[in-house]
Parts: C-alpha cells; structure tokens; sequence
C-alpha cells in the first residue's frame, strides 16, 4: 500500500527575528505533527517558502526535519521545477538519506504543452528511484496538467501518487477512475479534501493541519473510514479558519496561527509580508474557538 495516505503536510519554515531559519522551532513544528496525528511530512514544498531559501538552508531544514521525525513518519521533499536538466542533475548529487519520496510540481511559466509535462517528469522519474508524487497545482503554474497525462505517467513504477489542487472535480474524479491499483490521488487543496476522499482520494497534503493537525486529521480519518457524520462536521468547523489563512497569501495565515499557539514566529522574508492586524486577530479568535 501507498505509504503516504492521510494527512500529509506541507511543513512551514519557521523565521527568527533576525532573518534566520528558526531551528529550534522547526524542532517544535515536527513534534506537534507527531503527536497531532499526521501521517507523513513534506518538506520544502511552496507553503515551506522554497524559493527563497538557500541550498545550505535547504539542506539544514532537511537534515533538522529528519532528525527529529526519527523515522517516526515518511518524509517527503520538494524536488520540482521549471528546468527539467537541473532537477535530473540535482537529484544525481542529493543525498536522500531518511527521505521517502519526493514531491514534484509540474514546470511553472514555460508554459509546456502536456506532451512537455509528460517528457519532464519521465525523465524526473528516471533519475530517480524514489518514490514520486506528482502536483497539479494550475493557480501557480499557469498550466493544467490534463488527467490524460497524469495517467499516462503511471506507467512509471515509482510515480506513486498525484497531489490534485486543480479544483476540477470532473478531471479528479477522472484520474481516481481509471488511474491503476497502487496510483493515490491526494487533495491539494485544503477545503476541498473531505469532497474528494468522498470519491475516492486517499488523503491530503495540507497547510491547514500545520497548526490544526489534531482537528485536521480527524477529519481526514473520519472520512477515509467512512464516518461521513464527523468528517462532516469537522469540515465545517474547519472551513472559516481555512479561508482566513489563505486570504491574504500562504502561509501568511498559517503562521499567524501557529505564533498564536507558541510554535513560531510569524515572520516570511520577502516579497511575501505578514497579514494585516486585523486578520491577525481574526486568526487568533478562530484558533482559540478551535482549540
């Protein structure tokens, strides 16, 4: 079976004052995943701020999430891009010691054609024995990776799973139909994950459940054993937090509420900036209900 089913999350990169990556809070951000019930860690997706983060800094937040999961949870790593040479190249020098598999984007602004996209990730997949995840995400990329390539691309043994924040049900619910045994679709897309384990996804990778994991999985676990009741009703206790943290940019909102629980900081480097102190607050009512 896929090891990564559940909750996945796309781990945050905590900031200290100075600017710095905040390690000792990364530390903290890992332990309240292990003991909040998700299922498998991402490291160094969008929502972790990857592009702008060094490679040492890469390479330590990598090095800190591992030590302190301590085999605890898969661990998967951001590893995509819009150049399909330095991605190969880059996966021939990684040491991917303590990593599971890895996440993948589909190429941003080149704008390739779906012949492209699939050319790209088979040679992704070749340079690799990894287990792969691929992600459609097209509000980013500014191009829709079609179901019909995404199911072209199973027939690589080690593209295992597609994380889907398209927000076409009629192309996810394609690719859960005719994708084969062992082939995971996940949600990409936090408010939409009890809707579409409901047709069939076996998880989510979520931004949500960096400070919610305990209510997030919940919900996700309701709903994965068909406890429609609770998944429900976790979904829409969930609902208002989800738009407040995406109302002014990821992960903006994510880390105003992980300040309100003590994990971090709320600092992002530029060009993404804090939300206003009126979203701060609604953020912090909204954790305290939930809490």
């Amino acid at each position: 079976m896929n090891k990564f089913r559940g909750t996945g999350v796309a781990l945050v990169t905590p900031f200290t004052a100075a600017g710095d990556v905040d390690t000792a809070a990364l530390r903290r951000l890992v332990q309240l995943q292990l003991t909040g019930g998700t299922n498998f860690l991402v490291v160094q997706g969008t929502t972790g701020e990857t592009p702008v983060l060094s490679d040492s800094e890469k390479q330590l937040i990598l090095e800190t999430v591992i030590d302190e999961n301590a085999g605890r949870l898969p661990v998967v790593l951001g590893a995509g891009g819009n150049y399909t040479d330095g991605i190969v190249k880059k996966l021939g020098q990684l040491d991917l010691a303590g990593v599971d598999g890895l996440l993948s984007v589909s190429p941003y602004y080149n704008k390739p054609t779906q012949e492209g996209i699939y050319q790209h990730f088979k040679a992704v997949s070749e340079a690799t024995d990894k287990d792969i995840i691929l992600y459609n995400v097209p509000g980013r990329t500014s191009g829709n990776m079609l179901a019909e390539t995404t199911l072209r691309l199973t027939e690589f043994k080690n593209v295992v799973a597609m994380k889907e924040a398209s927000g076409n049900m009629e192309q996810i619910m394609s690719i859960i139909q005719h994708a084969p045994e062992g082939f995971d679709v996940l949600s990409g897309d936090d408010a939409l994950t009890v809707p579409m384990i409901s047709v069939g996804a076996k998880g989510v990778i979520s931004v949500v459940a960096n400070a919610l994991p305990e209510r997030f999985t919940k919900m996700v676990n309701a709903a994965l054993n068909d406890d429609w009741s609770t998944a429900r009703g976790q979904h829409y206790a969930l609902l208002e937090i989800t738009k407040l943290f995406f109302a002014q940019g990821n992960p903006a909102g994510v880390k105003s509420a992980l300040k309100e629980r003590g994990i971090m900081g709320a600092q992002l480097r530029l060009p993404l900036v804090n939300v206003t102190p009126e979203l701060d607050s609604d953020i912090a009512h909204a954790m305290r209900e939930l809490m």
